[in-house]
């Protein structure tokens, strides 16, 4: 497969949003909230965290940690919503994670729970597993000013069959406090508790004949209806989730928590990459992927890449930097690699791509053993890629991008060399690619998909997702 260099190589979405008239009527597609009003120039460069400290530990025992500055948004106790995310088995890890980093980053005090009995860790979708905070039947007397339910089957269906978790939120629901889902929890889930009924309400378009007579079915990429918001998948949960702190927390706070994570500009669209130097990437048809994570990588991205390349049909190999298979990422959400990096390192891979984070960035560039690694790949003209802060962090200070075309997060790009292509959103210089941050790791991951395996599959995940 080959494109024309050093051209864009299909029609990019323009570089600033429009901004709608205010949506803040109730029962109202919101497809012009938050998530896409604010979109900074890309002129501007973003304020990135400038310590990956431990957080304190956390006074409420049945929460998570609220992290310090991240990524440009400051959060302090005071500003604290509780917030119930259920995991069980089967849930799309995407939503989940997404759905919980992007509340994090608000300073909603988020508690993950499992819906699996005694059991704290679930083998969510694609492989991905993950640590709750604590057993659901813990919290089962708790109040909360929000309740969402991540989609993916079985683990929407494992909530619909959940009495706990019915109850808990029919009680949250009949105080009229806010709930919320998205993917196929909706429908088997809220649906079949009787919490949509005469609302309107989305859900993933595979199970939309689900919802029950009673739902008005519309088909918004996010749709708030009184105290319930309800969307369609992975390809829409960052603005969904955007929608959730905008109701939580107000216009303002949802503006300052959606702006650093380099949103979409225009939701729905298709995605582009701008590729220089270009070259087929054989890798044949279950290629061999390295992602490393460390405390303190991004979750959103590492989970987006994970999950999305598995969904391609690639061998995804997570391994952990630190002495644990258990690492804790940069919004503390407990992700599982699969082995220990020195275990990683003793086979050869198609590609290796390093995701996102501070913390994680930095664990990557201080690792001998992983950037050796890294730098065999590409002398052997290896694919290898990063994404946010990686490029300048992790790739940059060891001749990684010598002589390369690259981006990085918008605050990191003075790091770079070379900086004449870091305003595109996914850049792939021949054997080498590298994109912005979380809210281009969609993009980032089905760029990979279309080099790997061709456009027309990562068009078909794409739709799969409800990204296009």
């Amino acid at each position: 497969m080959t494109s024309p260099s050093p051209s864009t190589r299909r029609t990019r979405c323009p570089p600033f949003w429009n901004s709608p008239p205010k949506l803040r009527e109730k029962s109202t597609e919101r497809n012009g909230h938050a998530a896409t009003r604010l979109l900074h120039s890309h002129n501007v460069l973003l304020p990135f965290p400038t310590s990956s400290a431990t957080p304190p530990p956390n006074p409420n025992p049945r929460a998570c940690v609220l992290l310090p500055a991240a990524h440009g948004v400051v959060s302090s106790p005071e500003e604290g919503k509780q917030v119930l995310v259920p995991i069980a088995n089967g849930t799309e890890p995407m939503e989940a994670v997404m759905t919980i980093d992007v509340l994090r980053r608000a300073g909603a005090d988020v508690a993950v729970a499992s819906v699996e009995p005694g059991a704290a860790q679930v083998a969510a979708s694609w492989g991905v597993k993950l640590a709750a905070d604590a057993l659901l039947a813990d919290l089962a007397e708790a109040d909360f000013d929000l309740i969402s339910l991540p989609g993916g089957m079985p683990g929407a269906s494992t909530f619909g069959d959940c009495k706990i978790l019915e109850n808990i939120v029919k009680k949250h629901a009949e105080k009229g406090k806010l709930y919320a889902a998205v993917c196929a929890a909706p429908a088997v889930a809220l649906g079949a508790w009787g919490l949509l009924n005469g609302l309107k309400a989305t859900c993933h378009p595979s199970v939309m004949d689900k919802l029950p007579s009673e739902v008005q079915a519309v088909e918004s990429r996010v749709q708030i209806d009184g105290n319930c918001v309800t969307s369609r998948g992975p390809g829409t949960t960052m603005e969904y989730s955007v929608v959730l702190v905008e109701q939580l927390y107000g216009k303002e706070k949802a503006d300052e928590v959606a702006g650093p994570m380099v949103m979409r500009p225009q939701h729905g669209a298709e995605f582009s990459m701008k590729e220089l130097n270009s070259t087929s990437w054989n890798a044949g048809e279950n290629p061999q992927i390295l992602v490393p994570i460390a405390n303190g990588t991004e979750e959103m991205e590492a989970v987006m890449i994970i999950d999305i390349l598995r969904r391609a049909k690639a061998n995804v190999v997570v391994a952990s930097l630190e002495g644990t298979l258990e690492i804790v990422a940069s919004r503390n959400v407990k992700m599982v690699a699969n082995v220990l990096l020195d275990d990683a390192l003793k086979q050869q891979y198609d590609l290796i791509l390093l995701p996102g984070g501070l913390g994680g960035a930095q664990a990557y560039a201080k690792s001998d053993k992983l950037i050796g690694f890294i730098k065999k790949q590409a002398e052997a003209n290896k694919l290898y890629g990063a994404i946010c802060a990686s490029p300048a962090i992790a790739l940059e200070p060891h001749g990684l991008l010598k002589g390369k075309k690259a981006t990085s997060y918008p605050a990191m790009w003075s790091k770079l060399t070379d900086q004449s292509e870091c305003k595109n959103r996914v850049v792939v210089d021949g054997n080498l690619i590298t994109s912005q941050g979380p809210g281009t790791s969609m993009e980032f991951s089905l760029a990979i998909v279309e080099k790997l395996f061709g456009r027309e599959r990562a068009l078909e995940l794409a739709k799969s997702m409800v990204f296009v």
